[in-house]
């Protein structure tokens, strides 16, 4: 016995010491390389040579909450524009340049922020970043372009309003964030949308598009002194006196009551139901005990407690789990639900019954370390591609968790209290004031 039971010990040991070796090359403050420039762009860079080529990841102040309500889409309609052409190439000569070397240059549109992301090899990296600081810096905005998208962007909008899960998630949003800039769609409305021509769109640009504020991470065969020294060549110089800044969000108001509301689509076999309220944005320190209550609650195995009851247990839904979006600001903690029809109000009662019971008993030890292990086992996982290090890298930067964050995370995780996770839950899951969205046939 005692022979197996040093055989034991020593293989909890082995595998204890694999674990630090392992957390050890996640990227920290010895690996990336951190600099601002002049102008105040921030850069992340980190080295990998096991790869050929390189990514590159970034942000800017440049989102929808500068968005006028007649005019809601602009800053999404701008960011769709980008690459449509600029002073020194037409739209056939950028994507020409960038089939040629097999690179790419996307943009996408947030209410806090514009995103971007490229790939080329390293060799490339020069082309890939002088290119994207051409298409930030002098877009043409081509008004035979501008009303191409326009069309395709309301096609997409036409598509959403016909979609009862999209829906749902437009009137939710409505229903908790109330005069609140994240109550509004990022893509507009078909009125609003109609609303916005090419002068609107200059003008967003060289309003809000500028360095500060600024944060890029790039990543791999490339040195980091040589990728700091090629972005501070094409944009080191960018300065834009006329820049706003991105103003601080308001406080959520919560709702008085539970409010639940509505919207027909005819025609349609399934309703989807989401409900909930405003969560911890992730800069709080309430967002990890609260993230991993939330695993517990719709997520862990076949979607956590939700999926038991509503999907497993009662066979009402298609699909039910339950989601916390994080963020800059107070993203919010829902769970979401397709069923038939007929089903909606079995459902909204078995849901409401299983939140009760969350923030009434909270999760028991075993639960919560079954999550707390799944969260420190799968965190290598997101640094298997340098695209995933490059996003993490950009949200230690936007949420200021430091560049050790991730060295730290397996003992933040762990140290997570069951009676943490319960004071979280009741604070931002609180059943007698929820917000209720269904979208569906009458």
């Amino acid at each position: 016995m005692s022979e197996e039971k040093g055989t034991f010990n020593q293989l909890r040991s082995n595998q204890k010491a694999s674990s630090v070796e392992v957390y050890a090359t996640l990227p920290g403050p010895d690996d990336v390389k951190r600099q601002q420039l002049d102008n105040g762009i921030v850069l992340l860079c980190r080295e990998n040579f096991n790869s050929p080529s390189v990514v590159i990841s970034g942000t800017l102040t440049a989102g929808g909450i500068f968005d006028p309500d007649e005019k809601l889409g602009l800053a999404d309609f701008t960011a769709s524009a980008l690459m449509r052409g600029t002073t020194k190439h037409s739209f056939y000569q950028i994507y020409d340049i960038l089939e040629s070397s097999g690179a790419g240059i996307g943009f996408g549109c947030g209410v806090n922020s514009l995103s971007f992301s490229g790939r080329a090899l390293a060799e490339d990296l020069p082309v890939l970043l002088g290119l994207l600081a051409e298409i930030l810096q002098y877009p043409t905005f081509p008004e035979e372009h501008i009303e191409k998208l326009r069309t395709q962007i309301m096609t997409g909008l036409a598509i959403r309003d016909q979609d009862t899960g999209d829906m749902a998630g437009l009137l939710f949003d409505r229903i908790v964030y109330d005069k609140h800039p994240y109550s509004r769609p990022i893509d507009g409305y078909r009125e609003t949308v109609a609303n916005i021509d090419r002068s609107n769109i200059v003008d967003f640009h060289n309003q809000t598009y500028g360095p500060k504020g600024m944060v890029m991470a790039i990543v791999g065969a490339v040195e980091p002194s040589y990728a700091i020294e090629v972005v501070d060549r094409v944009l080191g110089s960018w300065r834009n006196s006329d820049q706003r800044l991105s103003p601080e969000l308001p406080p959520v108001v919560p709702l008085p009551k539970t409010v639940t509301q509505r919207v027909n689509i005819p025609g349609k076999y399934q309703a989807d139901i989401i409900m909930g309220g405003a969560g911890p944005s992730s800069c709080s320190p309430e967002y990890l005990a609260a993230s991993l209550g939330n695993s517990v609650l719709g997520q862990f195995g076949m979607m956590g407690r939700i999926g038991e009851v509503v999907r497993e247990k009662a066979g009402l839904a298609y699909y039910a789990y339950s989601n916390l979006s994080g963020g800059i600001g107070p993203g919010p903690w829902y769970v979401s639900a397709g069923v038939d029809p007929q089903n909606v109000e079995r459902a909204i009662d078995l849901i409401l019954a299983e939140i009760k019971r969350f923030v009434k008993e909270g999760v028991s030890e075993s639960e919560l370390r079954d999550s707390q292990e799944q969260y420190v086992g799968s965190l290598p996982l997101a640094f298997e591609s340098n695209a995933g290090v490059a996003t993490s890298l950009i949200n230690l930067e936007r949420f200021h968790q430091g560049l050790d964050y991730f060295r730290r995370f397996p003992g933040l995780v762990r140290n997570v209290t069951p009676e943490e996770v319960l004071q979280v839950t009741q604070r931002y899951l609180d059943p007698e004031h929820l917000g209720i969205a269904v979208a569906g046939p009458e």
